[in-house]
This record gives C-alpha cells, structure tokens and sequence, in this order.
C-alpha cells in the first residue's frame, strides 16, 4: 500500500546549483544517470506521434515500480513523451515499510541530497527530450517531492502534487517558483489535511505563483493507487482529466 507519513525537518535555504558529478546516457525505455557515485534508472515511455510535451513523474514511497510506468504510459498514449523517475537507486533495498521510512526519510532530512537527485533526474530526461514544455507530477511521496522541485525553481514547466505531502520545510518558500502549481487531494487525507492545505494555497498566494487546487470530498490519502484501501475510483479519474486540463491549458 502506498502510504507517507509526512516529516518536516528544519533546514536553512538551499543553494540551488547541483553539487554532485552527474552523468546520463538513455537506451531502451531506461534513462540512467548517477549522483555522487550512485547509480539511479528512470523508466520511458515515448509518445508515438510529435511529442506535446515531456512530463517527469515521481514515485511513491516505496520507489519505482508499474504504478508509475503505467501512469507513464497512460501519458504517453495522450501524446507526451513521460519518464518516471528513481531518487532511490538501482541498488536500494525496497522490500517493506522500513525499507520505505529509510529511503523517504534520509531524503526529507538532507534536502540537498533530495534536490541533487531530482535536478539529475531532470537534467537527464530532457537532455534526450524531443521538444515541448516540461512538467513534473507525482504521487504521496513523490507529490511532496513535486513540491520540492517547485520550491527549488529548477525552471520546469508546471508541477502537479496528488495527495502529496503539502508541508513546506523550515527555511524555505516559494519565492523561487516561476511556473503553475496543481494541487489534488482528498478532503479526508489523514495524512496532509485541510488545515495543511489552506497554509499551502496562503503561501503560493503571497509568493505570487499561479495555482489552483481541486478537493475531492471524501476521499483519503492514496485515493488514485487501485487496489489500496484508500482507492476512490471516482476521485481517481477526476484528477486525471485535472491533469489532462492543467497540461493542456500550460502546454
């Protein structure tokens, strides 16, 4: 089950800048890269007409697997060339919950770290990109790191949070984000509520960042993973064609 619990860690502001030696190279329906001597594969999947754009996604936090790919391939059929990303590398052992709290919570506690491996991840998917504006969307976990990404201003296109962790971190803001943010989330969310919302949609207001948010009543933490005790067929599928709208409209 896809599940986070959010944890925010006091940090000061963050230089911006990668620090860590980065090499890429793509083959197949993978993009691989390193960040300081660690190894990481992205997962692709091509649009088979001229791309509309590129769209990065980022997993939960139990890492990469066919949840992502297949949102990658459900993007891809909608005419976007989508790399789902790794922030765990090839090597990290993902076999239960403490594994999970191991690999989210190292990351929530060393933000420069967080943001070198999503820059790297970046930086490798559009340096094979065909054209088009990029956007970045993601999942519990992965929409805390959509946030993340945001709050860095790595000059992305548009960044898209569902039901994402939604707390900002001690030391930083939004001051450096530059492009449309979606929030999607469930009113019921144990995780990040409403509460933690409206301080998010306050922020992104007095920071002057283009938003929007779209709640849907009801509805839990992993509200779009089928299968998990949250799943809300319903709320699933209207923040999918959320997305379809928000990619359209910033294309």
């Amino acid at each position: 089950m896809k599940t986070l619990k959010t944890l925010t860690f006091g940090i000061t502001t963050l230089m911006l800048s990668l620090t860590y030696p980065v090499l890429a190279d793509g083959h197949g329906n993978h993009v691989d890269y390193s960040v300081s001597g660690k190894s990481f594969s992205g997962h692709i999947e091509k649009s088979s007409t001229s791309p509309r754009g590129t769209v990065f996604i980022v997993h939960d936090w139990n890492g990469l697997d066919d949840y992502e790919k297949s949102r990658a391939k459900m993007l891809a059929d909608q005419g976007y060339d989508a790399i789902a990303i790794d922030l765990f590398g090839v090597d990290a052992v993902l076999e239960g919950r403490d594994d999970y709290r191991r690999e989210t919570g190292a990351l929530y506690r060393d933000r420069n770290e967080f943001r070198a491996r999503l820059k790297a991840a970046i930086d490798a998917g559009q340096a094979m990109g065909r054209g088009g504006k990029s956007f970045i969307i993601g999942y519990c976990f992965g929409g805390a790191a959509v946030l993340e990404t945001a709050r860095a201003g790595m000059g992305l296109d548009g960044y898209v949070s569902f039901h994402g962790g939604l707390s900002t971190p001690d030391g930083q803001d939004y001051t450096m984000t530059k492009a449309p943010v979606l929030l999607l989330h469930g009113s019921a969310d144990p995780v990040s509520g409403m509460d933690d919302l409206a301080s998010l949609l306050n922020q992104l207001k007095d920071a002057g960042v283009d938003h929007d948010a779209e709640v849907f009543g009801g509805a839990r933490h992993s509200f779009t993973v089928a299968g998990s005790r949250d799943y809300d067929a319903d709320a699933d599928a209207r923040s999918w064609d959320a997305l379809m709208r928000f990619l359209t409209r910033n294309q």
